[in-house]
């Protein structure tokens, strides 16, 4: 009778496992109702990476900055005109101040260094006899640096002639001349127009002798 009992409990362990995998199966098959009950949850999206920032992966990335770049003309030709004083040293212990103007042309090929130079100046002295008038013309070369974005220095040495009137008994009213100086230009926002002090020392030779006379001249230059 035992052994009946215990076979009966054997055959109702079996049945009762197989019947556990059986609803298991049937759950996981098309139509019951363990999907409806997956289908309920809300869905939570993926971040892309994990801890990164969606805003700033989808972002476009900024565009470049854009530069500003100024452009520095430089101008071939140079035209002056200004106000010039001239101290005339005429014969030794004889000495004249004369005032008048200055003008220049200055051509520098392809915008160098070096440059063609050419000059007219003329000044005056009003006297009670006879007005006194010393008239000079030059060519030469220039050579100039850039020593700011605004200013730049200059040297020249040039040759020519001159003219002094009225004519004394003591020699003609024309002679050799040579002039040698510098200046500085300076342009505000380089602009074509500028500045331009200048100084120089005058040599002639009136009246049988040497002179060495300064000028000085102030005025403006413009640049095209």
């Amino acid at each position: 009778m035992r052994h009946i009992a215990f076979l009966c409990g054997i055959v109702l362990i079996f049945a009762f496992t197989a019947g556990a995998q059986v609803s298991s199966e049937i759950s996981l098959l098309p139509g019951s109702p363990m999907p409806a009950f997956a289908s309920a949850i809300p869905a939570v999206p993926a971040e892309p990476f994990p801890g990164a920032n969606a805003l700033a992966v989808t972002a476009a990335p900024d565009p470049a900055p854009q530069g500003v770049y100024g452009v520095l003309q430089n101008y071939n030709w140079q035209a002056y005109v200004g106000f010039t004083h001239f101290t005339f040293y005429e014969l030794p212990g004889v000495t004249g101040n004369l005032n008048g103007f200055n003008m220049s042309l200055v051509y520098y090929p392809r915008g160098g260094h070096f440059a063609g130079d050419g000059e007219f100046a003329a000044a005056f002295a009003p006297n009670s006899s006879a007005n006194t008038r010393i008239e000079m013309g030059f060519g030469g070369v220039r050579y100039r640096i850039q020593i700011a974005r605004e200013m730049e220095l200059w040297a020249h040495g040039m040759v020519g002639g001159a003219k002094f009137l009225p004519q004394t008994p003591f020699g003609s009213e024309g002679a050799f001349a040579f002039a040698a100086g510098g200046g500085v230009d300076f342009n505000p926002h380089h602009k074509r127009l500028g500045f331009r002090a200048q100084v120089d020392m005058v040599g002639t030779r009136f009246f049988g002798t040497h002179q060495y006379s300064p000028k000085a001249s102030v005025g403006l230059v413009y640049k095209f």
